[in-house]
């Protein structure tokens, strides 16, 4: 008998153990901007708004788990937001939909959900295993007037609107928008052993501008292929934080381009469940976008010091990445590539980061330093190409993440 009590004792206890060890992680992110009417100068950069519709995205996620979860966002909304429904499912190479992958979504236990004004949301756990590098189909269905949209402007990934509650279907996706709407992350559920969960963090060479759409070319892509490449089984993750025009002390010139990195640096970053590591790469906006009022050298480390703490704050441990090469790019500027140089020359020699990634170095021209080399960038000189982001993502030593 008491063989028996000590054999089913020691079961519970594993099964406690293994209960214990299971937790949730970032796996895959967006981060919100506020809503905005669409300028005279710039049409294209209004957000959209949304009744009686239903956005299908696709996402990519990094790591996988048992189960997952959506986080969803009103967080710059002025009245609430009202899911009518929300659906997944797991899409193949093709495009099509995994068959028995798909998934209904809850909140609390209902199917529909309310967000109120300046809110996120977390939806109820989804019991889909998922696998690193697996591509995922999210359904939301907004049945009534959004009132413009808590939105990522550059998903560099195709989303679908269609009339009506449309998330049962599973047909490719085929539409021309490109945000994420109303989504700004996935979490999954692990029990494997511990794993590094990496945000990156930056503007909008880390969203990817200019990179293939559906492509997955962005460089925190590249350092995901690598890290499941190398750690096969283990969920380390990549969360993509990067906003196209922010910067690192103002907020961005157009509202889409997001509040500051010193703004934002507590939700996009220490909120992710299970971050464990930082990777900062912004900077050059500060530099271009104020023209003859551009920060000095000192305001901008300034600025980098403020990240550094409050990571360190949290246990996580930050990287600096030297700001890329501009040369070319419509605000380029001789005054700003003099900052960019100092700030440069400041990640690679200071010790208040926890590691240095040279990107920097592994993009410019050697004959003309202030400029990326001709085949890496995208045709603008601000924005390397597949190629470019690729290089970076290459140029990354994963031993920092250990």
């Amino acid at each position: 008998m008491r063989l028996l009590t000590l054999v089913c004792a020691l079961a519970l206890a594993g099964s406690q153990a293994q209960a214990a060890a299971a937790r949730w992680i970032g796996s895959w992110g967006a981060s919100p901007a506020p809503p905005m009417a669409p300028p005279a100068r710039a049409p294209q950069l209004g957000t959209p708004t949304f009744s009686n519709q239903t956005v299908v995205q696709i996402v990519r996620l990094s790591a996988g788990g048992q189960r997952l979860r959506l986080r969803l966002s009103n967080e710059y909304g002025a009245h609430p937001l009202t899911i009518g429904a929300a659906r997944v499912a797991l899409v193949g190479p093709d495009g099509a939909v995994v068959a028995g992958s798909e998934r209904t979504v809850g909140f609390s236990g209902a199917a529909s959900a309310t967000l109120p004004p300046g809110a996120p949301l977390i939806s109820d756990s989804v019991a889909l295993p998922t696998r690193a590098l697996d591509r995922l189909r999210i359904s939301l269905y907004l049945p009534s007037d959004t009132n413009g949209c808590t939105c990522h402007m550059s998903g560099s990934e195709l989303a679908q609107v269609s009339a009506g509650d449309t998330t049962k279907d599973t047909a490719p996706v085929t539409g021309p928008a490109t945000y994420r709407a109303f989504l700004s992350g996935v979490e999954v559920e692990t029990a494997a052993g511990p794993a590094p969960v990496i945000v990156a963090f930056g503007d909008s060479i880390t969203d990817g501008y200019q990179s293939t759409n559906g492509a997955n070319h962005r460089w925190p892509d590249r350092l995901a292929e690598r890290l499941a490449e190398k750690q096969p089984g283990r969920p380390a993750a990549v969360v993509n934080a990067g906003i196209g025009g922010n910067r690192v002390l103002s907020d961005g010139a157009f509202l889409i381009f997001g509040q500051s990195a010193l703004t934002r640096f507590d939700r996009d970053v220490l909120s992710v469940p299970g971050a464990t590591h930082v990777v900062v790469l912004e900077g050059v906006n500060d530099l271009g976008m104020a023209g003859k009022t551009a920060p000095t050298a000192e305001a901008m480390i300034a600025g980098y010091r403020q990240l550094i703490v409050r990571a360190h704050a949290r246990g996580l441990r930050i990287i600096g990445a030297t700001v890329l090469p501009y040369g070319g790019a419509g605000y380029y500027s001789a005054p700003g590539e003099a900052v960019r140089q100092l700030i440069n020359t400041w990640i690679r020699t200071n010790h208040e980061f926890d590691g240095v990634i040279d990107l920097d170095a592994a993009i410019r021209d050697p004959a003309r330093p202030e400029r990326m080399r001709a085949e890496l960038q995208s045709g603008d000189w601000l924005h390397p190409n597949d190629a470019g982001y690729r290089v970076m993502g290459d140029a990354i030593d994963l031993s920092l993440f250990r």
